[in-house]
């Protein structure tokens, strides 16, 4: 009997070795990986930084509990040499789409709004909505649309409605959400709800104001209630803090005479950008942010609704906006407040950033920049590569 147990604890003890060196390889191996990646994309950014192409970035990768690696490239402020950092916060513009489309989802899960629904079931002076036959410099022709708009239309640019109207020109911020979308409701449609895209921020700024009517509370507040606080994300506002404004990355476009970055301001909004008496939100693009931020954001999604045990959405809510909703007569693949592409969702913003998350290896890439022009979209492209090979590679 002394012979078996003394034989079965030496087995017991191998067991526990091999496991210990199996898994101290696999933290070497992954590190590794981890740190290849960190590599690969130093080398892809750094060029653009030094030629002056762009002033910095954050990137950020994840999988879906945890951050795997950041990388600060670059300058926040160019001038006063203050260099990036994880926390530096962002406009994030257009990122806010999904943000937006969740929050509808939440009411959607409530049984308090139905995809369906046409949307003057919400917003009753929505009825009656015209929709352009014929248009040239000469004349515009009006007819009654076939059909009545739809939630689900609004929230995946098939409604017909312009990108924007008269009355947001020449920025976005300026008066009450409530009286943007009677603006909407005075423009017509462009074509038919739902027989084509066209990419639209009073659709879903019109979905943000949905929300306030049948949630009863202002966006912000609904969106900070149910979405930044249970998901962690404290420097997600449409009014940037004191404290945040010190942290915000400068924006920059190249001038192409000299080649030199020169810093502006972000012409879509009003400043001083603290300012809520004069600011109102753009549920289409109006968010500040950060990358940890966003990453939490796309942790609840490929998480099926729920984050660190807190359930935001439904998987079915979940799957809706993460599926293609765009009729397959048309090119774009767009969902509830996301783009669509194979296995990957997301959301790009005016000034650059991007987000892409993929459903299949369950990694999430976040790339924050500020700048206007094609630069920025030059360099994301070396590393949306570089994430697309290596999130493949998790998958197998």
């Amino acid at each position: 009997m002394k012979t078996r147990s003394f034989a079965l604890m030496r087995f017991c003890y191998l067991a526990a070795s091999i496991g210990i060196v199996w898994g101290v390889a696999f933290l070497s191996a992954r590190a590794y990986a981890e740190e290849s990646l960190a590599t690969q994309l130093r080398e892809a950014v750094q060029p653009s930084v030094e030629s002056g192409k762009i002033a910095g970035a954050v990137v950020m990768v994840a999988n879906r509990e945890t951050v795997l690696l950041a990388e600060t490239l670059g300058w926040a402020d160019v001038e006063a040499k203050k260099p990036m950092r994880t926390d530096t916060v962002f406009w994030i513009a257009s990122q806010s789409k999904p943000i937006t489309a969740a929050a509808v989802m939440i009411l959607v899960d409530e049984g308090r709004i139905k995809l369906d629904d046409p949307v003057e079931v919400y917003l009753p002076e929505f009825k009656n909505l015209w929709v352009v036959s014929e248009k040239d410099e000469e004349h515009i022709l009006l007819k009654k649309t076939d059909r009545p708009v739809t939630v689900k239309d609004i929230l995946s640019h098939t409604s017909g409605l312009p990108f924007k109207s008269a009355l947001e020109s020449p920025t976005l911020d300026v008066f009450p959400l409530a009286a943007r979308v009677r603006s909407y409701m005075m423009t017509p449609l462009d074509f038919q709800p739902g027989t084509r895209y066209q990419y639209s921020n009073a659709g879903i700024n019109l979905a943000g104001h949905i929300v306030e009517v049948v949630s009863g509370e202002p966006f912000e507040k609904f969106l900070q209630e149910r979405l930044f606080a249970p998901l962690e994300m404290r420097d997600t506002t449409f009014w940037p803090s004191e404290n945040q404004v010190a942290r915000l990355a400068k924006a920059y476009r190249r001038d192409q005479a000299t080649g030199r970055l020169v810093e502006i301001q972000i012409d879509q909004l009003a400043y001083p950008l603290n300012d809520r008496q004069k600011r109102f939100p753009i549920p289409a693009g109006g968010l500040f942010s950060t990358a940890e931020d966003l990453v939490h954001f796309y942790q609840m999604l490929l998480n099926g609704g729920t984050y660190r045990g807190r359930q935001i959405l439904s998987q079915a809510a979940v799957a809706a906006m993460t599926s293609r909703q765009t009729p397959l007569s048309v090119a774009q693949s767009y969902g509830l407040g996301l783009v669509i592409n194979g296995p990957f969702f997301g959301h790009g913003g005016s000034h650059g950033t991007n987000t892409l998350a993929d459903r299949e290896s369950g990694m999430i890439f976040v790339w924050l920049v500020q700048h206007a022009g094609p630069e920025s979209g030059q360099a994301f492209q070396k590393v949306d590569r570089i994430f697309g090979e290596w999130s493949a590679k998790m998958r197998q």
